[in-house]
């Protein structure tokens, strides 16, 4: 399977007892380590009032990054366009491409000021029977977001984003602005051109993120860009998403055929009993997210088997935790195995979270030494 790069998305966890100071230094570490491991990616993500995350601005992190590495593409997973212009987006990016070119990908997202009630229901051509795809892998029941969506401190974080009577642009819209910005083939309704210096003509490769077969992966697929589709985020979704892409692709400029990249969380250790003890925290940290208020900063084992669970709490967690891949290099990459041929993707691209950052590099490096002695 070497033929199917594998890539990395940081989500900059912050440890409990840690730092995001210490949570930065250990992502561009990372960077510096998966550089010299052989992934093809590293994309850093998004988020905001997380009290464990210390990814707020990919454009920032990426500049940082780029400063440390010299080959690894690095990009955003995703830049949240709910809350940003075309021409902020178009400039940030720019700037990075400017000293380091021809290294960044722009993943664009629809998160970050999205307002609620919007629902997308793609019907998949691929068969789930019993909550399995027909190569067995695990499609779980699909998770409804209405009470985050409904969350108040949801509706806090749109408010705060976003300029004092501000609304965000239509998602297609914006996509389509970024591209003529990048081009240099922007025209205003009115027939006024301007020219974005820096960002005109950077080498950016722009990718779509999504979760459904919805307006993303009808975005990416109408114009002929690259789609990723979120397995760890959303796994009942995953086929309806890359489903949805292709069958709405038309070839373009960037791409004659469609171009698939799906996430995966995971972790590796080198036996399975060490890569669960390594994994104990996660389910706690999926809980705060899912309970809207925040992700709280990684947790240790010792500290997530203190929790007291509920059946509530296992219920909202508990298709998260099921298709999560732990365990020793063979038994994981037989997971992405399986997960690659169910969605035909192009690319892998692995989430990896642990209390400890060397046990996080070690993950990494013990799944891309099984990963090439396959091929």
């Amino acid at each position: 399977m070497s033929d199917i790069p594998l890539g990395v998305l940081d989500l900059i966890p912050i440890p409990s007892g840690s730092t995001a100071a210490d949570a930065l230094r250990d992502s561009i570490d990372l960077a510096q380590q998966a550089e010299r491991l052989g992934y093809a990616r590293y994309w850093v993500a998004e988020h905001h009032l997380n009290p464990g995350v210390a990814g707020t601005s990919p454009a920032v992190v990426l500049a940082l990054t780029a400063a440390a590495t010299s080959t690894i593409r690095l990009g955003s997973g995703a830049v949240q366009l709910g809350h940003r212009t075309a021409l902020s987006t178009v400039e940030e990016f720019g700037l990075v491409d400017a000293l380091h070119p021809g290294r960044l990908d722009l993943g664009l997202g629809r998160s970050g000021g999205r307002p609620p009630g919007e629902k997308t229901t793609v019907p998949t051509a691929t068969p789930v029977v019993d909550g399995r795809a027909p190569n067995g892998l695990l499609i779980p029941p699909r998770f409804s977001f209405e009470h985050l969506l409904g969350s108040p401190r949801v509706a806090l974080q749109r408010k705060l984003l976003l300029l004092p009577g501000a609304e965000s642009q239509d998602y297609a819209e914006q996509i389509d602005d970024i591209l003529a910005l990048l081009a240099g083939t922007y025209r205003s309704p009115e027939g006024i051109e301007v020219h974005v210096v820096p960002g005109e003509g950077a080498d950016v490769e722009v990718w779509v993120l999504g979760s459904s077969g919805g307006r993303s992966a009808e975005a990416a697929g109408a114009r002929g860009l690259r789609f990723a589709a979120n397995y760890h985020v959303s796994p009942a979704t995953v086929l309806e998403a890359v489903e949805g892409y292709r069958s709405l692709f038309q070839p373009s400029e960037f791409l004659d055929k469609p171009y698939v990249s799906v996430s995966a969380d995971v972790v590796v250790a080198d036996d399975d009993a060490t890569a669960r003890e390594l994994a104990t925290g996660y389910g706690l940290w999926v809980r705060s997210i899912r309970t809207a208020e925040g992700a709280i900063e990684f947790p240790t084992p010792e500290e997530a088997r203190a929790h007291v669970w509920s059946d509530a709490d296992r219920a909202l967690v508990q298709d998260r935790i099921d298709t999560q891949f732990v365990g020793s290099p063979a038994r994981v990459a037989d997971q992405l195995e399986q997960l690659q041929q169910a969605t035909g993707a192009d690319e892998l691209l692995i989430t990896t979270i642990t209390h400890g950052h060397a046990d996080r590099v070690r993950s990494y490096e013990l799944l891309a030494e099984e990963w090439h002695r396959r091929g």
